[in-house]
């Protein structure tokens, strides 16, 4: 892979006990599917194998990761723009952030061990790998549900998931899509990435957890 080239890994959070956490990896350019399990440390090998060799990579994962906090207490717990009527303070999404809340920081802390003094960002200007003198790790919000929901295939529902996410959002990233599909604006956001970055070890922007965070919705047949 050279220096164009980049990585994009996809988690559908759940349960790893029952086999409901699952992943993908898909290589730009060509957006072609390279890896794929049930096993969390293997999202890790993914991700640390495309930085080392001097690759840019993403990690998204599949759960709500900014949250709109409103200056109105009465707005609190109010969906985001762009989500319909699937806030992210429902039952299903609610559950998500907690699971992947988790999930993410460990993933990330294991990223972190394995490449000590790694750079991540939760915005897409400044992903670019250091000798561009940016982060080489971009950390994205992914949104699978309802219609966008993928035909199951011998992989797995889960693993579906996370490969619809993971082309939806190589997609997005070499200019196919637009921008984000979600935003905390006009609230204020927190920004839930950057939250975990800064705690598993990794370096990231001193404001980034107060910004909005690319999530980016996979359509039908993605």
């Amino acid at each position: 892979m050279d220096r164009s080239a980049a990585r994009v890994v996809a988690v559908d959070v759940g349960s790893v006990r029952t086999g409901s956490f699952a992943w993908a990896a898909v290589d730009v350019p060509g957006h072609r599917l390279t890896a794929h399990g049930d096993d969390p440390a293997g999202a890790v090998e993914a991700l640390a194998a495309a930085l080392a060799d001097g690759n840019d990579a993403v990690l998204a994962l599949e759960a709500p990761m900014s949250v709109p906090v409103p200056e109105d207490g009465r707005l609190l717990g109010k969906s985001r723009a762009g989500e319909g009527n699937r806030a992210w303070s429902a039952s299903a999404g609610a559950g998500a952030l907690a699971t992947g809340l988790a999930q993410g920081a460990w993933l990330l802390a294991e990223l972190a061990r394995a490449l000590p003094a790694l750079a991540a960002t939760t915005q897409v200007p400044r992903w670019r790998g250091t000798a561009d003198g940016g982060a080489p790790l971009l950390l994205v919000e992914a949104f699978v549900s309802g219609k966008g929901k993928p035909v199951p295939t011998a992989l797995g529902p889960h693993a579906a998931d996370a490969e619809a996410a993971a082309r939806a959002v190589a997609r997005r990233l070499t200019g196919e899509g637009g921008g984000t599909d979600v935003t905390c604006a006009p609230q204020r956001a927190l920004n839930l990435l950057a939250v975990q970055a800064r705690w598993a070890g990794l370096t990231v922007g001193g404001d980034e957890h107060t910004l909005d965070v690319l999530v980016v919705r996979a359509r039908p047949g993605g």
